[in-house]
Protein backbone atom coordinates (compact mmCIF):
# COMPACT_ATOMS: atom_id res chain seq x y z
CA UNK A 1 0.00 0.00 0.00
CA UNK A 2 1.11 3.53 -0.67
CA UNK A 3 1.60 6.32 2.19
CA UNK A 4 -2.23 7.38 1.24
CA UNK A 5 -3.67 4.30 0.72
CA UNK A 6 -2.47 3.40 4.25
CA UNK A 7 -3.95 6.42 5.48
CA UNK A 8 -7.73 6.20 4.08
CA UNK A 9 -7.20 2.61 5.08
CA UNK A 10 -6.26 3.32 9.04
CA UNK A 11 -9.08 5.90 8.86
CA UNK A 12 -11.19 3.15 7.18
CA UNK A 13 -10.71 0.81 9.52
CA UNK A 14 -11.48 3.22 12.59
CA UNK A 15 -15.03 4.01 11.03
CA UNK A 16 -15.80 0.65 11.48
CA UNK A 17 -15.04 -0.34 14.61
CA UNK A 18 -16.43 3.18 15.49
CA UNK A 19 -20.21 1.60 14.46
CA UNK A 20 -19.50 -1.15 16.71
CA UNK A 21 -18.15 1.21 19.56
CA UNK A 22 -14.76 0.07 19.19
CA UNK A 23 -12.40 2.15 19.90
CA UNK A 24 -9.02 1.95 18.05
CA UNK A 25 -5.74 4.34 18.31
CA UNK A 26 -3.95 5.34 15.31
CA UNK A 27 -0.99 3.15 16.55
CA UNK A 28 -3.23 0.24 16.58
CA UNK A 29 -4.86 0.29 12.93
CA UNK A 30 -1.41 1.19 12.08
CA UNK A 31 -0.33 -2.70 13.62
CA UNK A 32 -3.50 -4.16 12.57
CA UNK A 33 -3.53 -3.33 9.22
CA UNK A 34 0.52 -4.56 9.17
CA UNK A 35 -0.42 -7.16 10.00
CA UNK A 36 -3.31 -7.79 7.03
CA UNK A 37 -0.78 -6.92 4.84
CA UNK A 38 1.46 -9.70 5.53
CA UNK A 39 -0.89 -11.86 5.58
CA UNK A 40 -1.96 -11.18 2.15
CA UNK A 41 1.91 -11.08 0.66
CA UNK A 42 2.27 -14.29 2.94
CA UNK A 43 -0.77 -16.09 0.75
CA UNK A 44 1.10 -15.58 -2.28
CA UNK A 45 2.95 -18.48 -1.41
CA UNK A 46 1.23 -20.53 1.39
CA UNK A 47 -2.76 -20.36 1.86
CA UNK A 48 -3.87 -18.88 4.58
CA UNK A 49 -6.77 -17.36 3.54
CA UNK A 50 -9.68 -16.77 0.50
CA UNK A 51 -8.83 -12.83 0.80
CA UNK A 52 -6.45 -11.28 -1.74
CA UNK A 53 -7.52 -7.50 -0.88
CA UNK A 54 -7.39 -4.78 1.56
CA UNK A 55 -10.68 -3.53 1.77
CA UNK A 56 -12.09 -6.97 2.21
CA UNK A 57 -9.53 -7.90 4.75
CA UNK A 58 -10.64 -4.97 6.92
CA UNK A 59 -14.10 -6.18 7.10
CA UNK A 60 -13.60 -9.76 7.00
CA UNK A 61 -10.57 -10.15 8.94
CA UNK A 62 -10.10 -7.48 11.25
CA UNK A 63 -13.33 -6.19 12.16
CA UNK A 64 -14.84 -9.78 12.18
CA UNK A 65 -11.77 -10.12 15.25
CA UNK A 66 -12.15 -6.63 17.02
CA UNK A 67 -15.85 -8.15 17.24
CA UNK A 68 -14.45 -10.13 19.93
CA UNK A 69 -12.54 -7.28 22.07
CA UNK A 70 -15.49 -5.94 24.33
CA UNK A 71 -16.74 -9.58 24.87
CA UNK A 72 -12.76 -10.62 25.71
CA UNK A 73 -12.86 -7.44 27.82
CA UNK A 74 -15.49 -8.41 29.81
CA UNK A 75 -14.57 -11.86 30.40
CA UNK A 76 -11.13 -10.61 32.17
CA UNK A 77 -10.76 -9.30 35.82
CA UNK A 78 -8.46 -7.03 35.23
CA UNK A 79 -8.48 -5.53 31.73
CA UNK A 80 -4.75 -5.09 31.25
CA UNK A 81 -3.80 -9.16 32.49
CA UNK A 82 -4.65 -12.28 31.97
CA UNK A 83 -4.20 -15.29 29.66
CA UNK A 84 -5.84 -15.60 25.84
CA UNK A 85 -6.21 -18.86 23.76
CA UNK A 86 -6.78 -18.08 20.38
CA UNK A 87 -7.96 -21.76 19.05
CA UNK A 88 -7.16 -22.57 15.78
CA UNK A 89 -5.68 -19.60 14.62
CA UNK A 90 -4.56 -19.88 11.53
CA UNK A 91 -3.03 -16.74 10.12
CA UNK A 92 -3.72 -15.02 13.44
CA UNK A 93 -7.23 -14.10 13.95
CA UNK A 94 -8.44 -13.10 15.97
CA UNK A 95 -5.47 -13.65 17.86
CA UNK A 96 -2.91 -11.23 16.75
CA UNK A 97 -5.70 -7.77 16.58
CA UNK A 98 -6.65 -9.20 20.55
CA UNK A 99 -2.75 -8.86 21.21
CA UNK A 100 -2.86 -5.40 19.68
CA UNK A 101 -5.38 -3.85 21.14
CA UNK A 102 -5.08 -5.99 24.80
CA UNK A 103 -1.87 -5.87 27.07
CA UNK A 104 -3.23 -9.75 28.18
CA UNK A 105 -1.14 -12.65 27.05
CA UNK A 106 -1.93 -13.98 23.99
CA UNK A 107 -1.28 -17.86 22.93
CA UNK A 108 -2.18 -18.70 19.72
CA UNK A 109 -2.81 -22.56 18.77
CA UNK A 110 -3.02 -24.27 15.48
CA UNK A 111 -1.62 -27.93 15.08
CA UNK A 112 -0.57 -26.36 11.54
CA UNK A 113 3.47 -25.95 11.79
CA UNK A 114 3.16 -23.72 8.61
CA UNK A 115 0.57 -21.67 10.02
CA UNK A 116 2.19 -20.96 13.11
CA UNK A 117 6.05 -20.51 11.86
CA UNK A 118 4.32 -17.62 9.38
CA UNK A 119 2.44 -16.43 12.45
CA UNK A 120 5.66 -16.01 14.21
CA UNK A 121 6.89 -13.91 11.37
CA UNK A 122 4.17 -11.76 12.04
CA UNK A 123 4.73 -11.48 15.37
CA UNK A 124 7.97 -10.31 14.79
CA UNK A 125 7.97 -8.28 12.04
CA UNK A 126 4.83 -6.48 13.96
CA UNK A 127 7.49 -6.33 17.29
CA UNK A 128 4.67 -7.90 20.00
CA UNK A 129 5.87 -8.85 23.05
CA UNK A 130 3.01 -10.42 24.50
CA UNK A 131 2.05 -13.37 22.09
CA UNK A 132 2.91 -16.83 22.53
CA UNK A 133 3.24 -20.00 20.43
CA UNK A 134 1.61 -23.46 20.52
CA UNK A 135 1.97 -26.13 17.74
CA UNK A 136 -0.19 -28.91 18.94
CA UNK A 137 -3.84 -29.68 19.66
CA UNK A 138 -5.95 -28.40 21.55
CA UNK A 139 -6.60 -32.11 23.76
CA UNK A 140 -2.47 -32.04 23.86
CA UNK A 141 -2.17 -29.10 24.97
CA UNK A 142 -4.94 -29.44 27.76
CA UNK A 143 -2.24 -32.30 29.10
CA UNK A 144 0.15 -29.82 30.44
CA UNK A 145 -1.93 -26.46 30.20
CA UNK A 146 -4.71 -27.51 32.44
CA UNK A 147 -6.95 -24.36 33.61
CA UNK A 148 -4.18 -22.05 32.42
CA UNK A 149 -6.62 -19.40 30.24
CA UNK A 150 -8.87 -16.55 31.11
CA UNK A 151 -10.33 -16.63 28.05
CA UNK A 152 -10.43 -18.76 24.80
CA UNK A 153 -11.39 -17.84 21.40
CA UNK A 154 -12.58 -19.54 18.77
CA UNK A 155 -13.68 -18.21 15.05
CA UNK A 156 -14.85 -20.74 12.40
CA UNK A 157 -12.53 -23.41 13.67
CA UNK A 158 -15.35 -26.32 14.11
CA UNK A 159 -18.66 -26.60 16.07
CA UNK A 160 -19.73 -25.14 18.90
CA UNK A 161 -20.26 -28.41 20.85
CA UNK A 162 -16.45 -29.36 19.90
CA UNK A 163 -15.12 -26.01 20.99
CA UNK A 164 -17.10 -26.21 24.07
CA UNK A 165 -15.34 -29.20 25.18
CA UNK A 166 -11.65 -28.23 23.93
CA UNK A 167 -11.87 -25.30 26.21
CA UNK A 168 -13.12 -26.95 29.29
CA UNK A 169 -9.94 -28.10 30.46
CA UNK A 170 -8.07 -25.42 29.25
CA UNK A 171 -10.18 -22.08 31.48
CA UNK A 172 -9.43 -21.69 34.84
CA UNK A 173 -12.58 -21.60 36.89
CA UNK A 174 -14.71 -18.59 35.89
CA UNK A 175 -13.07 -18.33 32.72
CA UNK A 176 -14.64 -17.95 29.34
CA UNK A 177 -14.93 -19.22 25.84
CA UNK A 178 -15.57 -16.27 23.21
CA UNK A 179 -16.72 -17.78 20.06
CA UNK A 180 -17.94 -15.80 16.97
CA UNK A 181 -19.94 -18.33 14.52
CA UNK A 182 -21.77 -17.71 10.89
CA UNK A 183 -25.35 -18.55 10.92
CA UNK A 184 -25.22 -21.59 13.55
CA UNK A 185 -28.34 -23.70 12.99
CA UNK A 186 -30.93 -24.52 16.09
CA UNK A 187 -29.38 -28.40 15.61
CA UNK A 188 -25.62 -26.67 16.56
CA UNK A 189 -27.07 -24.82 19.34
CA UNK A 190 -28.95 -27.07 21.17
CA UNK A 191 -26.41 -29.62 20.68
CA UNK A 192 -24.11 -26.95 22.31
CA UNK A 193 -26.17 -26.29 25.36
CA UNK A 194 -26.25 -29.73 26.32
CA UNK A 195 -22.51 -30.22 25.84
CA UNK A 196 -21.75 -27.28 28.04
CA UNK A 197 -23.87 -28.85 30.80
CA UNK A 198 -21.51 -32.25 30.50
CA UNK A 199 -18.31 -29.96 30.08
CA UNK A 200 -19.24 -27.55 33.08
CA UNK A 201 -19.69 -24.40 31.06
CA UNK A 202 -22.79 -22.36 30.66
CA UNK A 203 -24.20 -19.60 27.96
CA UNK A 204 -23.87 -16.24 29.59
CA UNK A 205 -23.89 -14.00 26.14
CA UNK A 206 -25.28 -14.18 22.88
CA UNK A 207 -25.61 -11.17 20.64
CA UNK A 208 -25.51 -10.85 16.66
CA UNK A 209 -23.56 -8.21 14.51
CA UNK A 210 -24.14 -7.65 10.77
CA UNK A 211 -20.34 -6.95 9.35
CA UNK A 212 -19.89 -3.76 7.21
CA UNK A 213 -21.05 -3.73 3.15
CA UNK A 214 -23.18 -7.20 3.88
CA UNK A 215 -19.71 -8.96 4.16
CA UNK A 216 -21.88 -11.39 6.20
CA UNK A 217 -23.92 -12.29 9.56
CA UNK A 218 -22.01 -13.07 13.14
CA UNK A 219 -23.17 -14.27 16.45
CA UNK A 220 -21.02 -13.77 19.59
CA UNK A 221 -21.55 -16.38 22.09
CA UNK A 222 -19.75 -16.52 25.75
CA UNK A 223 -19.76 -19.38 27.48
CA UNK A 224 -18.13 -19.37 31.21
CA UNK A 225 -17.06 -22.34 33.20
CA UNK A 226 -19.10 -22.44 36.47
CA UNK A 227 -18.36 -26.56 37.39
CA UNK A 228 -15.90 -29.15 36.60
CA UNK A 229 -16.58 -31.38 33.85
CA UNK A 230 -18.76 -34.55 34.48
CA UNK A 231 -16.71 -36.63 32.37
CA UNK A 232 -12.84 -36.85 32.02
CA UNK A 233 -11.30 -34.30 29.72
CA UNK A 234 -9.28 -33.78 27.54
CA UNK A 235 -10.27 -36.93 25.94
CA UNK A 236 -7.97 -38.56 23.05
CA UNK A 237 -6.85 -35.96 20.12
CA UNK A 238 -10.00 -36.55 17.81
CA UNK A 239 -12.19 -37.73 19.62
CA UNK A 240 -14.47 -34.68 20.11
CA UNK A 241 -15.12 -34.48 16.40
CA UNK A 242 -15.38 -38.29 15.63
CA UNK A 243 -17.50 -38.85 18.94
CA UNK A 244 -18.88 -35.93 20.62
CA UNK A 245 -20.60 -35.72 24.13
Amino acid sequence: MTTEDFSKSVELLQNYCSDYLIDVTDGQAILLLKHLDLVIEKNKVLNLTRIDNVEDGIIRHLVDSLLFLPFVRNCLEKPDDGDVLDIGTGAGFPGIPLAITLSSRVTLLDSVQKKIRADQEFINTLGLSNVNFSMERAELLAKHRSQNFNVCTARAVAETNVLIEYAAPLLKMGGSLVISKGNPSDEEVSDALRVSKICGLELVSRETFELPKHSGHRELMVFTKTSYPSVKLPRKPGDAKRRPL
